[in-house]
């Protein structure tokens, strides 16, 4: 059956039958989702027409679910995503945008307040030159000074921006995933999922522990970070990433090892990560062509048996040996003790 976003003369339709959906609330999204996070400034440069043609292809081929944020690029994101929409029909994509996090300097990074959150949105919206988005998150709510502030100020603003019809549905993002949970708890205000990131990855499936309640709650699953932040790929994290010279070392090490064998790292990973059936979409930051190829290759054909082998391998011999498969609370300790400074 196709989805509700298909449109006769735009879709391929041939591709958009080749791609699995599940349903989010009301949306059935594509299993493969475009992460607009590589768009911004924290993953290197980046041909901007390239990338405005291949979120175009994307939604052509059948991805329909398109994931950004002010915070990649202080709205840079936001704005080549507008430019690659024009001329799209609005029925064809789902969008989802986020507050609460904006600038690169410490002190005007986070913000959580309603009269933020409000002009925020607002200027969102018109960088992608649309009248509303599907999805409106509140972005890293680990970072508030206090949940209270998520449940009393920001869901809030977003709920009557939802009544306005401004945005759909409401989600919530965060590294800990206990944070996501309690904030479910505490909140009367209806969240209809969750944006995890590098939780369900070669490297840490603490995911699985919280899928029950997640699931319970009618909450459906983002899964992003598949790639856990540029650590499975061939050429490393960028230097500002959080994981342990540990942890860093062993990748690397992997890396290597599936060079030698001629196996891309990355292939492995997203593969892997697309094996959850509980997962309700798996978000991508995705650049270029050629990327957007490699992640189509790996959702429509799968790995092969040498892959296989090889992905075994490499997580007995080497992934196994990591003690510590996260950095959960390093980078909340990191911003806090430098505000303090």
């Amino acid at each position: 059956m196709l989805p509700p976003t298909y449109v006769e003369g735009f879709h391929d339709l041939k591709s958009v039958k080749l791609m699995e959906y599940k349903k989010l609330n009301n949306l059935l999204v594509s299993k493969l989702s475009f992460g607009s996070g590589p768009l911004g400034c924290h993953y290197g440069n980046y041909d901007e027409n390239e990338a405005i043609e291949t979120i175009r292809q994307a939604i052509k081929e059948g991805v329909n679910y398109i994931d950004t944020a002010p915070w990649y690029g202080q709205g840079k994101s936001e704005k080549v995503i507008g430019k690659a929409l024009k001329g799209i029909p609005r029925q064809a994509y789902y969008i989802a945008t986020k507050v609460g996090r904006y600038e690169l300097d410490l002190k005007n990074m986070f913000d959580f307040s309603k009269e933020k959150t409000r002009n925020s949105f607002k200027n969102s919206l018109n960088n992608l030159g649309l009248d509303y988005v599907d999805v409106i998150q509140v972005h890293d709510i680990e970072f508030a000074p206090s949940l209270d502030i998520i449940i009393t100020q920001t869901l809030p603003e977003l709920s009557k921006q939802v009544a306005e019809g401004k945005a759909r549905y409401i989600g919530i993002t965060s590294y800990p995933l206990s944070v996501l949970k309690e904030c479910i708890e505490q909140s009367n205000i209806n969240i209809t999922c969750v944006l995890t990131y590098s939780r369900f990855t070669l490297l840490d499936d603490t995911l699985m522990q919280f899928i029950p309640f997640f699931k319970k709650n009618n909450v459906g699953i983002i899964n992003a970070g598949l790639l856990a932040m540029g650590l499975l790929t061939n050429n490393g994290p960028p230097d500002w990433h959080p994981a342990s010279k540990e942890m860093k070392k062993i990748c690397s090490d992997v890396a290597q090892y599936c060079k030698d064998n001629d196996v891309e790292i990355s292939k492995l990973a997203v593969w892997y990560a697309m094996q959850c059936e509980d997962i309700t979409t798996n978000l991508i930051g995705i650049q270029n062509i050629q990327q957007l190829r490699m992640n189509f290759n790996v959702l429509r054909n799968g790995i092969t048996e040498k892959e296989k082998a090889i992905l075994k391998i490499i997580q007995e011999k080497y992934l196994n040996q990591i003690k510590y498969k996260h950095w959960e609370n390093k980078e909340i300790e990191t911003y806090w003790h430098a505000m303090k400074k």
